[in-house]
């Protein structure tokens, strides 16, 4: 496994395991798959419904809670300062933990302009060492620079989609700029068509590894988090075996020539649900 230190120190994981769409009954089970496999970094959020389910997986492992980095996201409907901490003391006693890793916002639903005083409470609970570090999601660089502008604490981490066909290359120079690591969600486009890209499967073919592990080798060495998200066993293995082998450059700039700004999930700035 790679490390890599966030702005404030903390280490965290480059690639964790992501729980979205996984019902809650089936989380447990999926999660401590996922740790005996070898994940130590949990992804989740409140609008997934399951982190009761994560806890309880949390609670039957037999890993340290100081080897453990678990996120998880507050919901639109929760924005607010005194809503944001009633939601995170919510999402903690769900999950049986005395603190979180990270705590993200999870979209920026610029209508309503609530996030920048939303964030304000992400740095109480950061203060308060309930989080051991803060951050947002689905954040472009108008709603970055406003919390830059606006708020005492650099987020560590904005979470975005972000495949070889949706490659954010100026987001994430400006995360790099800022020291703000970009954490790739869909990092394979969710299974869909990047998998089946010719490129992809002729590079692969030729280290001898499946597409998905050519294009996670592809992010790691792009310096991103990346938090893949499968519940089969033997996918949980794959997607970790890609700290065996390196890409060439030749292949890092084939894969950089596919990006073609195409989104599989929803426009921050056009993303208002409740």
């Amino acid at each position: 496994m790679n490390y890599i230190t966030l702005n404030n120190g903390i280490r965290t994981p480059q690639l964790g395991y992501g729980v979205w769409k996984i019902p809650n009954e089936e989380a447990a089970n999926a999660v401590e798959q996922a740790l005996e496999t070898g994940y130590r970094l949990i992804d989740t959020a409140k609008i997934y419904r399951n982190e009761l389910g994560v806890g309880e997986a949390l609670a039957n492992s037999n890993v340290p809670r100081e080897e453990l980095f678990i996120t998880t996201k507050l919901w639109n409907a929760d924005q607010g300062y005194e809503n944001t901490l009633k939601a995170f003391d919510e999402s903690l006693e769900k999950l049986g933990l005395d603190y979180v890793d990270l705590y993200l916002i999870h979209w920026p639903t610029p209508k309503f302009d609530t996030y920048v005083e939303t964030y304000k409470a992400l740095e109480k609970i950061y203060k308060d060492g309930r989080a051991k570090a803060i951050g947002v999601c689905n954040f472009e660089m108008e709603h970055l620079q406003r919390i830059l502008d606006e708020c005492e604490v650099v987020p560590a981490v904005n979470q975005v989609e972000c495949h070889p066909y949706l490659q954010q290359k100026e987001l994430k120079e400006f995360c790099k700029e800022h020291g703000i690591y970009l954490e790739a969600y869909s990092p394979l486009m969710n299974g869909t068509k990047v998998i089946e890209d010719q490129v992809i499967k002729e590079i692969a073919e030729q280290y001898g590894k499946t597409p998905a592990q050519v294009i996670l080798r592809w992010h790691l060495q792009t310096d991103v988090l990346v938090i893949p998200k499968t519940v089969t066993p033997s996918r949980m293995e794959e997607n970790l075996n890609v700290f065996d082998f390196e890409l060439s450059q030749a292949d890092m700039d084939k894969i950089a020539a596919l990006d073609r700004n195409e989104r599989h999930n929803s426009v921050p700035s056009e993303m208002n649900k409740r």
